[in-house]
């Protein structure tokens, strides 16, 4: 389904929240992730405060309906995607997949070296999904300090350690 991709606007944060908590339902499926589906997520301010000081976009349905959005911050020469997340009424609609389009588009226009997210390497609609993007699994070096970071965060917070990998779509950009 074809999805309208547009930046976000301040007076689209009250719906992200409902969206992320939406998407952490398909954790259900794995009970040693179950946990995900109840923990916390960005409220609100977090949200509008994302939509004023990193790139979030949004994916809007014909009707006109929040389906789901994709937050990245730029690093360096590289867009690292925070979160992406599609409300369940929406998955496997090509929703995320415009959503990851959208920003490769944004990182190739600003002629970054790459774009970069953490995962889990054995979810489908995870590491597999971003594969078929063509995204790759990495071991971050001293030069990616905020993938290490960010992994180990994700440690911190109860993420299994040998389910999480770093990934990089590399770009190239001609002369």
């Amino acid at each position: 389904m074809k999805m309208l991709i547009r930046l976000a606007r301040s007076a689209d944060a009250a719906a992200l929240p409902a969206i992320e908590r939406s998407a952490a339902e398909l954790f259900r499926i794995d009970p040693t992730l179950a946990w995900l589906a109840d923990t916390e997520v960005a409220d609100a301010a977090q949200h509008r405060h994302a939509i004023e000081h990193a790139h979030v976009w949004v994916a809007e349905s014909a009707t006109v309906q929040l389906a789901g959005f994709v937050r990245a911050l730029t690093i360096g020469k590289q867009l690292h995607i925070e979160e992406l997340s599609v409300s369940r009424s929406f998955q496997g609609q090509g929703a995320g997949r415009q959503l990851i389009s959208a920003t490769i588009a944004y990182a190739r226009r600003q002629r970054l070296q790459g774009v970069t997210l953490t995962t889990f390497r054995d979810v489908p609609w995870n590491a597999p999904f971003y594969e078929r993007m063509g995204f790759v699994v990495v071991e971050p070096d001293a030069s990616e300090a905020y993938l290490i970071d960010a992994l180990q965060k994700e440690v911190e917070h109860g993420f299994p350690a040998e389910r999480r990998c770093a990934m990089r779509l590399p770009l190239s950009h001609p002369l």
